[in-house]
């Protein structure tokens, strides 16, 4: 019987020391994600990295870009088809009454998805 209640004992502080040493291993690596992290925050910092390069890497998996893509290549095609017309025409009208703010909002927004870095410099406008 102390044979039994010795085996069950060892396996049972075998899988709590694996446990132990997952656990470890976890926590290794998120100290280095973090040290590698604040590395990178101190290049940028000291300038070390390129602005737009550490923004082009943080939106690498953003859909935001493919959904302009989407809507303007649907706009573009719509405005030759016949069928699309009078809502072409309405929306057109709705757009020529739409507050400015709204207008350079955007415009903010899509330039902001494209990489532009000011609807001014777009525009040939100097701030």
């Amino acid at each position: 019987m102390i044979n039994i209640l010795s085996a069950v004992a060892g396996i049972a502080g075998n899988w709590v020391d694996g446990k132990v040493e997952e656990t470890k291993a976890k926590a290794a690596v998120k100290v280095e994600k973090a040290k590698a992290e604040a590395e990178v925050q101190k290049k940028i910092a000291a300038g070390d990295i390129d602005w737009e390069k550490s923004m082009a890497d943080a939106t690498a998996t953003s859909w935001k870009d493919e959904f302009f893509s989407v809507i303007f290549g649907m706009w573009f095609i719509g405005n030759f088809l016949p069928y699309f017309d009078e809502y072409y025409d309405h929306a057109y009208e709705r757009l020529n009454v739409a507050p400015e703010w709204l207008t350079y909002t955007f415009m903010t927004i899509v330039f902001a998805s494209f990489g532009f870095k000011s609807i001014g410099a777009f525009m040939g406008k100097k701030r």
